[in-house]
């Protein structure tokens, strides 16, 4: 025990820290933060959510798309969700969930299905990033994106012509900070051009 703690107090003085364990019951906290986001910016949910992860190949690609089919079948069944799988130019697998833009509870617990599913068969590794999308009255794209990886989440919201609106995004940081544990190094709010659903 003694030495433990030592290991960690000089990793802590030398500047090395643990990554951050992946929390996934942090999307749950989804929902309240898209209030606090409607009242102060007047977004609200689309009803469309993706899950990104690195390309897994072959049987194994296939084996996760009927497993996650299958997972979501019953709600698909009563008209509830419906599933879509895609890559993008960069190699990287999508899978967009839709939902009625009134059920954010229902479609978070359906990102969260997909990625406990990818992460209890091992692909825990490959997942990248959940995203939940929005639109204000004016039609303007955002998406609260959650880094698996970090725990932690960022707003994106994509300008035509491949730019976004830092301005708008800091807004939304500020909206929602007391919902969501947000990115505090802005160089990890990557930008998502092109995702399936935004």
């Amino acid at each position: 025990m003694r030495r433990r703690r030592a290991v960690d107090f000089w990793g802590v003085l030398l500047g090395r820290s643990k990554p951050v364990a992946p929390d996934l019951d942090r999307l749950f906290g989804l929902p309240s933060a898209a209030i606090a986001l409607e009242a102060a910016l007047g977004f609200t949910p689309t009803g469309k959510g993706s899950v990104c992860f690195a390309a897994i190949e072959g049987g194994a690609f296939a084996r996760i798309q009927q497993e996650v089919r299958a997972l979501l079948a019953a709600d698909a069944a009563r008209g509830g969700t419906s599933v879509e799988f895609s890559r993008d130019a960069y190699g990287y697998s999508w899978l967009l969930s839709r939902r009625n833009p009134d059920d954010l509870p229902a479609l978070v617990n359906d990102l969260h299905a997909v990625n406990s599913a990818l992460q209890d068969s091992g692909f825990g590794p490959q997942l990248l990033c959940s995203l939940v999308f929005f639109r204000d009255a004016d039609e303007r794209p955002l998406a609260l994106v959650y880094l698996y990886k970090r725990g932690t989440f960022y707003p994106f919201a994509p300008l035509p012509g491949e730019r976004r609106d830092n301005a708008l995004e800091l807004e939304l940081k500020a909206a929602v900070g007391g919902d969501l544990p947000i990115e505090h190094d802005l160089n990890r709010w990557f930008p998502l051009w092109g995702v399936p659903g935004l």
